[in-house]
Parts: C-alpha cells; sequence; structure tokens
C-alpha cells in the first residue's frame, strides 16, 4: 500500500469510527435531553448552559492550541514521543491553574444571573479535566486510535452524564445537573488517561525544559486564538441570547444547540485523524496530496453531516416536543434547523482549516476573526429588530441562529478558497448525487412529518436515514471511497 492509500485508508477507519461514535452519542444524549427537559426543566438548563459555556472556554484556551498543533511537534521533533505529549500535559496543567484560580475567586463569571451557593465556585476545578482530557485524546488519534475518542466522548462522557442526572434528581432539582455534568467530565478523563498511559507510558528520563516549554507555547499561540474564535462561534450566541431573554429561553436554545453539536462532533474529531496525514505530506512537499486529502475527508464529513441534518432537523418539532412537558420546547424546532445548517456549513471550514493552521495561520486567524465580528453583528441586529417588533422571545432566538449560519458560511467559502490558493489545487467537497440524496429523503421526511409523532420518529427517522446513505453509497461514492471503506471494514485493526 502507498503511503497516499495508507493515509486515506486510516482516515476512512476513522471516518466509520466517528459514525459509528455519533450514533452512540446520539442515542445517550437524548435520554439526558429528556431526563433533563422533563424533570428539571429548562430554567435548571439555561442555568447548565451558562456555566458549561464559562468552563469550556476557559478549558479551550488552557489547550493552547495543541489539541491541534500536537500532531505537528510530534512529527518534526525528534525527541521522545512520551516526552512531547506530557510537556504538552505540563503546559496545559500550568494554563489550567491560572483559569481555575480566576473562577473559583469569581464565581460569578460561571453564575452571572443566579446566587452562588454550595459547591458552585468548584466547578472552575474542571478546566484541567476537560482541557487534559483533549490533549490525551489528540495524542491518541494521532497513532489513530479513534476509539479512545469514540470511549470518552461517545460513551462514558455521554452516559455518565444521563445516569448521574436521573439518579441525582431525587438528591437535588437546583444542583443535580452541574454535579452531573461535573462526573461526566472526571469520567472522561479517566477513559482518556487509560489508554493515553498504555499507548505513550509514563516518562521515563523526562526532565522538562523551560526553553522547550515556552517554544511550545509560543509556537501554538496562532492555533489557540484559531481555536479559541472556533470553539466561541459556537457559543456566543448563547451567551448574546441570555442578555435579552430569560433562562427558559435559553435552555430551549440550550436543547436545540445540544441536538444539533451531535454532528458537530463528527467533523472535530477528524481533526488529530486529518492532521498527521497533512503535516507528513508537508513535510514532503506533497501540497497536491494534502489537497487530496481534505477533499475526500471533507466529503465524508458533508455527506453524513447533511444527512443527520435532515433526519433531526425535518422531524424537528417532533423530536423537540419529546424533550419538555405540554411541548414547552417545540417552539425551538426552527432554530434546530437553522443550527444544523450551520453545522453542514461549517464542515467546509473545518476541513480548509485542518490545512490552514500549519501553511496559512495567521490568515486564516483573520478569516476566523472577520467571521466572529460578522456573527455577533448581526446576532445583535436580529435580536433588536425582532424585540422592536415585538416578536416573541423564542422567535427572537432565531436571531443567533441565523446569524451563526450566515457567518459560518462566509468563513467557509473564504477557508475553501484560500486552501485551494496555497495548496495549488482546488477543494471540491460536493457531489451531484449528494443532492440528489438530500431531495430524496426531504421528500420521505415531509411524508413522515403528517404521520402521528411516534411514526414520525421511529420510521420516518430511520427511512430518511437508509435511503439517503444508500444513494450516497451507490451514486455519490468514488469505487476508491467504496474500496477503502471495505479494505477498513476487513481489516478492523
Amino acid at each position: 500500500m502507498t503511503d497516499s492509500s495508507a493515509d486515506l485508508a486510516a482516515l476512512a477507519k476513522g471516518g466509520k469510527t466517528n459514525v459509528f461514535g455519533f450514533l452512540l452519542r446520539l442515542a445517550a444524549r437524548i435520554p439526558f435531553l429528556f431526563i433533563a427537559g422533563r424533570i428539571y426543566g429548562p430554567e435548571a438548563l439555561g442555568r447548565l448552559a451558562y456555566t458549561v459555556i464559562v468552563i469550556e472556554f476557559a478549558a479551550q484556551l488552557a489547550t493552547l492550541g495543541l489539541k491541534r498543533g500536537l500532531a505537528l511537534q510530534l512529527t518534526n521533533e525528534d525527541r521522545d514521543a512520551a516526552h512531547i505529549a506530557w510537556d504538552a500535559l505540563l503546559v496545559v496543567l500550568a494554563a489550567s491553574a491560572i483559569f481555575t484560580a480566576l473562577l473559583v475567586s469569581f464565581p460569578q463569571a460561571m453564575f452571572p444571573n443566579s446566587a452562588i451557593r454550595g459547591l458552585d465556585r468548584m466547578m472552575g476545578g474542571l478546566v484541567f479535566v476537560i482541557a487534559a482530557t483533549e490533549i490525551m485524546l489528540a495524542a491518541l488519534a494521532y497513532r489513530f486510535d479513534v476509539a479512545a475518542t469514540v470511549r470518552a466522548r461517545a460513551l462514558v462522557e455521554p452516559w455518565t452524564l444521563s445516569i448521574a442526572a436521573a439518579v441525582l434528581s431525587f438528591w437535588s432539582l437546583k444542583d443535580g445537573l452541574l454535579v452531573s455534568y461535573a462526573l461526566s467530565m472526571v469520567g472522561a478523563f479517566g477513559a482518556a488517561l487509560v489508554p493515553f498511559v498504555r499507548s505513550y507510558g509514563w516518562p521515563r528520563k523526562w526532565v522538562p525544559s523551560s526553553y522547550a516549554l515556552r517554544k511550545l507555547v509560543r509556537r501554538n499561540l496562532p492555533l489557540a486564538a484559531s481555536d479559541a474564535i472556533e470553539w466561541g462561534s459556537r457559543r456566543v450566541d448563547v451567551a448574546i441570547l441570555g442578555l435579552f431573554v430569560g433562562p427558559a429561553v435559553v435552555g430551549i436554545y440550550y436543547v436545540a444547540q445540544q441536538l444539533a453539536s451531535l454532528p458537530q462532533k463528527l467533523k472535530t474529531s477528524f481533526d488529530p485523524v486529518l492532521g498527521p496525514v497533512i503535516t507528513r505530506n508537508l513535510e514532503l512537499g506533497d501540497r497536491r496530496a494534502v489537497a487530496a486529502a481534505i477533499c475526500r475527508a471533507g466529503f465524508w464529513i458533508v455527506a453524513a453531516q447533511l444527512g443527520i441534518a435532515l433526519a433531526l432537523g425535518i422531524p424537528g418539532a417532533a423530536i423537540m416536543g419529546l424533550i419538555g412537558k405540554a411541548g414547552v420546547f417545540v417552539g425551538g424546532n426552527g432554530i434546530l434547523a437553522m443550527l444544523l445548517l450551520a453545522e453542514v456549513l461549517a464542515a467546509l471550514a473545518v476541513v480548509s482549516e485542518s490545512a490552514l493552521v500549519y501553511i496559512a495561520r495567521y490568515r486564516n486567524l483573520a478569516i476566523s476573526l472577520t467571521a466572529l465580528g460578522l456573527q455577533i453583528g448581526l446576532s445583535f441586529a436580529f435580536i433588536l429588530l425582532a424585540k422592536a417588533e415585538g416578536w416573541p422571545a423564542v422567535w427572537m432566538a432565531m436571531g443567533p441562529a441565523v446569524a451563526l449560519a450566515i457567518s459560518i458560511g462566509v468563513g467557509a467559502v473564504a477557508k475553501a478558497w484560500l486552501a485551494a490558493r496555497e495548496l495549488g489545487a482546488p477543494i471540491v467537497i460536493l457531489r451531484w448525487p449528494m443532492l440528489a440524496a438530500a431531495a430524496v429523503a426531504a421528500a420521505i421526511g415531509g411524508i413522515a412529518t403528517g404521520t402521528p409523532e411516534w411514526s414520525e420518529i421511529l420510521i420516518g427517522i430511520p427511512s430518511m436515514l437508509a435511503i439517503y446513505l444508500w444513494i450516497i453509497w451507490r451514486f455519490a461514492f468514488e469505487p476508491e471511497d467504496r474500496a477503502l471503506f471495505q479494505r477498513t471494514a476487513r481489516d478492523p485493526g
């Protein structure tokens, strides 16, 4: 097998594992949203949403871009891989300590609209847990161990969250969700630590160098900024919305966001898999191979996400109706549809950025900043327009979702153009049979919406996915795609 074929086979294997992981996340996330919506209610969900935004943003900053930058360090440096990986964890520990101290000292940042009580301020201690988990999973993905990510993110984390939320509801309806979230993050940390130590081992003869650590931080700062902007673009909508509406509406938006973010994990978990392929080919000077990997992986991601968006978006009212009592969440189905569209558009940006962070990191950062500014400006404009027109609060919540879709689409086109120019090859992800598959699936979904809700969900969604995937496999997949996926099926190791 040639190096190029081996790279694509690795991507195919990672892609299949990620799709499986998505199904596991979906199976676990729905019970949590059902429990949280029906037992705790939208206000408790809104409080959790604010807390998660602040903690995970701090954790994102604390990774210092090493979630993606670690692949470059492991590829280019001659030192022991375990030493490089543990250097990264040490840097993350130092950065996390700063953010933890700030959040423990000023817990109002996590709970701006509610009183601080009990162990609320201790939630800041999760920063290192979350950041270190990301680094360990990135190190494992560098060695193409995507299964570790699936176990941590699709099994341990969501199922711990769902089970703990159910059990702790008997203890406290005020704090049960927060404690459940903390337990799920600690569980994911443990699920990442065990395979990480098994793969890289404990560091032997490891003497951290202050010079090497400073160099590591300095080199990855542009990546850190880019990651923070990309992450922030998915959370700033909730932050802005919370300035104009109450926690209950924020809770409805949060439910839609959680459902829409399920396919987001599909593309972001490709980053560590694409990283080694891109860095190796860049080192060899083969930029066309990089473009080929981006196009193929991009097609797989977009094809999967488009199918997921249709399956969750068309029966959106029925799905949102399952979450809470008396249809309190049903009004968020339009938000869900718009956020799912944003995720499809974001796939093009993510795969293009996978190369840009190595070959045009500052220009990539400029595009990300511009898109974020556009999103913030449009969010305020749409919300203020809705407020001036006297529209209901749930309609007002559509503004940030629409702004997100527009800004992500603009950024995606700009990043694809820049990647194509830098790599000297076009970035073409769309294949026309995808549109036919989407049209047929949408027609089936439209018919299903005229049936009872149980039928719409239990029969309509599987039918949509089945026909969509069959058309994609039969007409959109090229012979090489099918050969890669069939080969990885015969060679699971």
